[in-house]
């Protein structure tokens, strides 16, 4: 099947949301490399965890119980949480103001140490994402499978996306629509299959002038059981 032009991806997805005002009303604007190099590493870490927690719990559970996240890893800073022993992590995973999930908040100590080796690095994690080539997003998201703990699948992918990382995501309905397309066949995080949702991006990115955020929600909003009357 040929690629579909982005044009009739939108119309079809401003048809099911009511027209396109309401489309566009729907649709998240990533934030600027420059604003991205100004978050501190302490949110990045507080989003990687966030995410980890959510990942088979209600989002609305995890959100409520954030504020004490904060309060019991030092809001995340960096430094702070790299001193703990393991037997203070072991402490801080029994505490009863959080969700208690041991592997998940070991989590946070693998991530914070992830995080601190970018900094070494490129002087700040924020800095190595800003910096980031965009036609390289899949790459940016095995980086953090590879050198973080719990942020394979789309888990990576949903944190930047939450800090206004420009990325498309592999949602259940993104991904039935690229294989209905066949412009992905077997599994979805091999590297072919990267590279192939990649270059159709791309190609959709320059048909459109828009973001991979905003393509990847036009094609979510195109498909699948999210119409809206």
């Amino acid at each position: 099947m040929t690629q579909e032009k982005f044009d009739n991806i939108y119309q079809r997805a401003a048809e099911r949301k009511g027209g396109t005002a309401q489309l566009e009303s729907l649709l998240s604007t990533p934030l600027t490399r420059e604003q991205l190099a100004q978050i501190g590493d302490d949110r990045w870490l507080a989003a990687f965890s966030m995410k980890v927690f959510q990942s088979g719990i209600s989002w609305k559970v995890v959100r409520n119980k954030w504020p004490q996240f904060e309060e019991v890893f030092f809001g995340f800073k960096i430094e702070p949480l790299l001193m703990l022993s393991d037997e203070q992590w072991d402490t801080k995973a029994s505490d009863p103001r959080i969700i208690r999930h041991h592997s998940k908040v070991k989590s946070i100590q693998a991530n914070a140490q992830m995080i601190h080796q970018a900094r070494l690095e490129h002087g700040s994690f924020a800095t190595m994402i800003s910096q980031w080539p965009n036609e390289d997003i899949t790459g940016l998201w095995l980086y953090l499978k590879k050198h973080g703990q719990r942020l394979g699948g789309n888990t990576g992918p949903y944190s930047l996306r939450q800090m206004g990382v420009d990325t498309f995501i592999l949602s259940g309905d993104v991904e039935s629509y690229l294989r209905h397309c066949g412009i992905i066949e077997g599994g979805r995080d091999t590297k072919r299959s990267l590279s192939a949702a990649t270059k159709a991006f791309l190609d959709w990115q320059q048909q459109s002038g828009r973001s991979f955020t905003h393509i990847s929600q036009v094609i979510a909003y195109s498909t699948g059981d999210n119409r809206v009357i």
